[in-house]
């Protein structure tokens, strides 16, 4: 691959081998995406949309890096309706 730019090398690779951070997939009304959860309890910046109806990827409150609330994934609680299978 060659790269052709004015910019020092330095800058250009500069972050090439960071991990991505910490990233929380979710379903809200109906739209499964990927968010970044920031530093507030239930609040996630919208990284971009897995699966959503093609209307949805046009407005702009599921644009990525908007804000949206969202609950993360609690375990059932004890004593559901769940069938226990322990043997």
């Amino acid at each position: 691959m060659t790269i052709y730019t004015p910019m020092p090398m330095e800058l250009v690779l500069d972050g090439w081998r960071n991990e991505p951070g910490p990233f929380v997939e979710v379903t809200i009304n109906g739209v499964f995406m990927q968010l970044s959860p920031t530093d507030a309890p239930g609040i996630g910046r919208i990284v971009r949309l897995l699966s959503a109806p093609l209307d949805y990827y046009l407005l702009s409150e599921y644009a990525p890096g908007q804000l949206i609330s969202y609950h993360p994934a609690a375990e059932p609680p004890k004593g559901s309706d769940l069938p226990d299978f322990t043997w």
